[in-house]
């Protein structure tokens, strides 16, 4: 299964829609999200998914209520377990303990945000892939960036928007 990731979108419509646009060329089944959409309008955007969607809340996401409501229950708060393409995942947003989720052997990869910049990289003992696709939206400094994991393989690219 092709899963797409991104993270951190913060209101950022043109990148959002590029996004969504990359994922459905890519015939993506699956796009999560690690957090920071931020307002519900975004769901215009996301909503134009030709895959499976899943979220999380991050720190910047303002009206939940509206946010969840938008998103008709597949934005979750941290950590949302979740399986796909038979592998079992981890959605953060904050890493706070994303290096104890990958020791834990609990799971194939651990997927999180917050900090705008890509990661790719194995755990050193139990192998599960750490992954943050980097930030969807134009704003600081760095590129707009997203992932792509091949469940098959458990291989990740970024990719720059």
């Amino acid at each position: 299964m092709l899963i797409g990731i991104m993270s951190d979108t913060h209101d950022d419509m043109e990148s959002i829609r590029k996004a969504v646009s990359f994922f459905n060329s890519k015939n993506a089944g699956l796009v999560l999200h690690a957090g920071d959409m931020v307002s519900p309008f975004t769901f215009e955007a996301i909503d134009l998914l030709e895959a499976e969607f899943a979220g999380i809340f991050g720190n910047n996401d303002g009206d939940k209520l509206l946010l969840e409501e938008k998103a008709r229950g597949r934005v979750h708060n941290q950590p949302h377990l979740l399986q796909a393409g038979g592998k079992r995942l981890v959605l953060m947003h904050e890493p706070v303990i994303v290096e104890s989720l990958a020791a834990s052997g609990d799971f194939d990869a651990v997927i999180y945000g917050h900090l705008h910049r890509p990661d790719i990289r194995f755990h050193e003992k139990t192998g599960a892939l750490i992954l943050s696709p980097g930030k969807v939206a134009r704003l600081h400094k760095g590129e707009s960036t997203v992932a792509l994991l091949d469940t098959g393989t458990m291989k990740a690219e970024i990719i720059k928007l």
